[in-house]
């Protein structure tokens, strides 16, 4: 469709030019207003056919002015913005045909300021009365940064879709305390428009892109008093990144004279990628870098997601959800059964990513008299020190949520690494961390009695896993049960049922689908450390493996 522009400015002046009778001001300059404003409107995909839009409501407006620092314009439909280019796209809401007035401030030096008015008249179709209902819960309610909530903080290139750059870990920001206790609420007003009221406690945590907007400078993030009171409107509008619905709702927001979301990055237009009756999940794109994503996570929860006070599960004992056996492995005949389980082989890429020291065989994974044995063996294998084994379920036997038993016996040698752990089934597609990570038990002989339960995921890879461990007896000498208990909800990490790491999923985590299981014992490495230089073999034994849904 060809655009149908409405060009304003010499041709259409309805508002008034101020001219400045000001002396020169020192700190500015010269003080000169500007002049020979002009404004040009497009409404997008607008046709013979089509004179109002395409019912997305999406208006381009751009104004020019000689001696113009910035432009704020005023939608007439309860928003405004400010730009220094000019340029903006702006999306009008009230669904139907609606007729808008727009003015545009020109402001040059020492405040001196042009102004223009004019008339759009624009459809929109849009409409998304559930997302309204949940951001205010039909009346009022009050959100807060889910500071407990893995990457509650994030950034990452605008076409990943996930904060890859960088995650903050649940509660890493505690020594930014203006951005923690944020307090905002939506409300609706006797006219059904969302309202925004952002209570800072007079306090913003800025981007160090923007640090000048609250006053301060230097080189890294800062906590800046800044003036946030006073009711500011929300409009809803069909978010124009193009992303797809399995990773967005398709919503954006669009919050009036300059409001945002607790973290300043100079937007006041949040996507928002999901959204339930306790957790808001947005995207925002900084005025400074159109490249970048930053990403933010917000509860219904005062204490940041992290259970509203309730009693943490760790250290009680596990209360499981599922009762129904869907899958075991009793390892009772002679060799392992490959219908259910693949063996892997050799060394991996950089010792499989981890530095290892190992080289996998088949022969090193052995079943008999009931468990199975993966034999670490100090032996010249294929160029390496060691052999050992390392079995999967991939393609085979994969599953979501549930509960996952494995009664194992662990090596106790130091440098020896055995793990009982999980990976997304889209792994061999998204790659890690992207797939995910479940590690159910790992442990390392240099740090005998220790036990680990960690996720990664992306922002929360390598050594930056959510992690927590627990001290065992006799893991060397005794078998023990290791436990994952996992819904949409939360992760449990438990050992002979009793608690000892809580985490609390949401449907931001790649911890929401069918996941394989993985048994190896490593050599060495990132974790395994220190080879004992006298090793000759250890072995872990596993009695069973079991899975409940």
């Amino acid at each position: 469709m060809k655009n149908f522009k409405y060009i304003l400015g010499l041709l259409i002046i309805l508002g008034s030019f101020l001219q400045s009778c000001q002396d020169d001001d020192h700190d500015f300059g010269e003080v000169v207003a500007p002049s020979n404003l002009s404004l040009e409107a497009t409404i997008v995909n607008a046709d013979d056919d089509n004179p109002y839009g395409d019912g997305s409501g999406q208006v381009q407006f751009v104004a020019s002015a000689d001696n113009a620092i910035n432009y704020k314009f005023a939608f007439g439909d309860n928003t405004s913005t400010n730009v220094s280019d000019g340029n903006v796209m702006h999306s009008f809401t009230s669904t139907g045909v609606n007729e808008y007035v727009v003015t545009v401030i020109a402001t040059g030096t020492g405040g001196t300021a042009s102004s223009m008015t004019t008339t759009v008249t624009v459809f929109s179709e849009f409409d998304d009365p559930e997302t309204k209902s949940l951001l205010t819960g039909d009346d009022t309610k009050t959100w807060y940064v889910a500071a407990a909530l893995p990457a509650h903080l994030g950034v990452g290139p605008v076409e990943t879709v996930t904060p890859d750059y960088y995650a903050a870990a649940p509660f890493e920001k505690t020594g930014n305390p203006c951005f923690y206790d944020d307090m905002i609420t939506f409300s609706l007003d006797a006219n059904n428009n969302i309202v925004f009221n952002h209570d800072n406690n007079d306090a913003t945590f800025f981007n160090v892109d923007f640090l000048s907007v609250g006053g301060g400078g230097g080189s890294e993030d800062q906590c800046l008093t800044f003036d946030t009171s006073g009711n500011k409107f929300v409009n809803l509008a069909s978010a124009q990144s193009g992303l797809g619905e399995d990773v967005s709702t398709g919503t954006q927001m669009m919050i009036s004279d300059g409001g945002f979301m607790s973290y300043y990055i100079g937007t006041s237009t949040y996507e928002i990628l999901e959204i339930t009756d306790d957790y808001l999940y947005v995207r925002g794109i900084p005025g400074s870098n159109p490249a970048l994503a930053w990403y933010l996570k917000f509860t219904t929860d005062p204490d940041g997601g992290a259970g509203g006070g309730n009693q943490s599960a760790e250290g009680s004992e596990l209360e499981t959800e599922f009762e129904n056996l869907v899958w075991e492995e009793e390892f009772d005949g002679a060799a392992l059964d490959t219908d259910s389980w693949n063996i892997e082989t050799g060394n991996g890429d950089n010792g499989w990513g981890n530095n290892e020291s190992q080289y996998y065989t088949a022969d090193n994974a052995v079943v008999s008299d009931g468990t199975l044995k993966i034999n670490a063996i100090a032996e010249n294998t294929n160029g390496f020190d060691y052999s050992s084994a390392r079995i999967t379920t991939m393609d085979k036997q994969e599953f979501e949520y549930g509960r996952v038993e494995v009664r194992a016996k662990l090596p106790s040698a130091a440098g020896t690494w055995p793990a009982i752990w999980m990976l997304g089934s889209n792994f061999a597609e998204v790659g890690w961390p992207n797939s995910g990570e479940i590690d159910i038990m790992e442990h390392v002989g240099n740090d005998l009695g220790e036990v680990l339960g960690t996720l990664h995921m992306p922002g929360n890879s390598g050594g930056e896993g959510i992690s927590k461990g627990t001290e065992v007896e006799n893991v060397e000498s005794e078998f023990h049960t290791y436990t994952l208990e996992w819904t949409a909800d939360h992760i449990l990490f438990a050992v002979d049922n009793v608690v000892f790491h809580e985490f609390e999923n949401n449907a931001s985590t790649p911890f929401n689908q069918p996941f394989f299981l993985i048994l190896n014992v490593a050599m060495g490495g990132n974790l395994g450390g220190t080879i004992d230089p006298n090793f000759t073999q250890d072995t872990m034994e596993v009695d069973y493996v079991k899975v409940f849904q």
